[in-house]
């Protein structure tokens, strides 16, 4: 059996890499907060790293009731 080369801490921490929309950089850490509807094709997407959602008080879309 091959052993994982992954630590613990890594498999239960996920972390998403991506643009955050609110301060228009690349940060490690970002979530879905809103998705734009439109008529047809792909609808766009708006991620926030950790700190704008603390700063701009944003709630994941997952976390959303």
């Amino acid at each position: 059996m091959a052993e994982s080369t992954q630590t613990p801490a890594a498999v239960r921490n996920p972390s998403a890499y991506g643009w955050c929309a609110w301060h228009e950089n690349y940060a490690r850490g970002v979530r879905l907060i809103r998705v734009i509807e439109q008529g047809s094709g792909p609808s766009p997407a708006l991620f926030a790293c950790p700190s704008c959602r603390m700063a701009y008080d944003l709630v994941p879309l997952d976390d959303q009731s």
